[in-house]
């Protein structure tokens, strides 16, 4: 009777599996409101990154781009998204070399793709606007990352993982067995 129940177990958790990274990913998000790309040649260096000037805060943005990369779903099922915080340093090996940082975010899905959040917010006299852009103050600039992954290679390792699991448990009950003879 386990035994049934934990094949039906299994194989309900591979195709959900199977199911959830055949979903298609997103795409680069939009820039959040009155805001203006940066036209930096380090911010140009690449489609998945792009740099913003904006007036919006931390939170703001966040939530902006929380629910632009939260909508993709499965049978009505919104997808889970992780939002993880790292320390502003870490800027420089997860965004760009030379990337100034105040807050750095990053928004998952896990085993498909990610979203890093960059703001930079340099201290100034009573939270005056920092940045004088095309004639324009603006509070921070912000660094958006898309780091999207294969279909392929997702679906590939999920199979490869389960067909490992399902080797492992065989050689786990035929140990079992061994023993109790």
């Amino acid at each position: 009777m386990f035994k049934k129940f934990l094949k039906i177990f299994f194989a309900v958790f591979c195709i959900t599996g199977i199911l959830y990274l055949a979903l298609p990913g997103n795409d680069f998000p939009d820039p959040p409101p009155d805001s203006l790309q940066s036209q930096e040649p380090a911010d140009l260096e690449t489609s998945l990154r792009r740099g913003y000037f904006t007036n919006l805060t931390r939170e703001e943005v966040l939530s902006w781009y929380e629910r632009q990369f939260d909508h993709t779903s499965f049978l009505g099922i919104r997808l889970p998204t992780i939002l993880l915080n790292y320390p502003p340093e870490n800027a420089q090996t997860l965004i760009r070399d030379q990337t100034g940082s105040t807050f750095l975010q990053e928004f998952v899905h896990p085993f498909r793709e990610s979203l890093y959040i960059n703001g930079l917010k340099p201290p100034s006299e009573n939270n005056k606007p920092t940045f004088f852009v095309e004639g324009k103050l603006w509070q921070q600039k912000i660094i958006i990352r898309y780091v999207p992954s294969s279909i392929w290679i997702r679906e590939g390792l999920f199979i490869a993982a389960m067909a490992m699991a399902v080797v492992i448990y065989n050689a786990f009950a035929k140990s079992l067995r061994r023993k109790n003879e």
